[in-house]
């Protein structure tokens, strides 16, 4: 039935560059939805097999973790081509200004709801490993996405430009480990895990710092 959620996997394979270094990086593009409608969520690498993912769907919104070059190279090329807007945290606008000047996006929102196939995604403002972080919950499909911010094994990474320690692990533990233990995450790199599997090494990840 059209109505059924379902969430699916692109890969892709690329690029991450800031404060002058660069790194090769496997990103994981999500997609939510149903038989009708989608919402793709980063835009990394390569547009193809994004737009292949999503088929003939209609797709609501590509929905950017946040504004580093690696999660929202194409996303301006996916906006045009699926006839998509963008979404970004605003609080990452300089980083989406390094990939994309003068490219416009719409604005996301802690708090936000955004519909798709009969559920909503709420909008989780999660900095610290950007200032734009957030992350994406689906309560009734027991689903977070958690773009660079929590990690099978530990937070993302925090040691480059606009980042920071101390905001991602608030973050994280106020507002991500506050989600039942069995919620689903879906991670920007790597592989998903889930928040009853993460939550016990909060202290451990303090101690080790980034």
């Amino acid at each position: 039935m059209s109505g059924q959620l379902r969430i699916e996997h692109v890969l892709t394979a690329g690029v991450f560059e800031l404060d002058g270094g660069s790194w090769d990086v496997d990103n994981n593009i999500w997609l939510i939805g149903d038989d009708d409608d989608v919402i793709i969520i980063d835009a990394a690498h390569d547009a193809k097999p994004i737009i292949a993912g999503a088929g003939n769907r209609n797709v609501t919104a590509v929905i950017c973790t946040h504004g580093h070059n690696d999660h929202v190279t194409v996303a301006p090329q996916l906006g045009e081509d699926l006839h998509a807007p963008v979404l970004l945290h605003p609080g990452d606008d300089q980083l989406w200004q390094m990939s994309h000047p003068g490219e416009k996006y719409w604005a996301l929102h802690d708090g936000q709801r955004i519909a798709i196939a009969g559920t909503d995604i709420e909008i989780i403002h999660t900095p610290g490993h950007s200032p734009g972080s957030i992350s994406l919950h689906l309560p009734e499909a027991k689903a977070l996405f958690s773009g660079d911010t929590l990690f099978s094994g530990g937070p993302g990474a925090t040691g480059r430009s606009f980042s920071d320690f101390p905001t991602i692990i608030g973050s994280i533990r106020d507002k991500l480990f506050a989600l039942p233990e069995d919620t689903r995450v879906y991670t920007g790199h790597g592989d998903s895990t889930t928040i009853g599997t993460e939550a016990p090494y909060l202290e451990e990840w303090i101690r080790r710092g980034h």
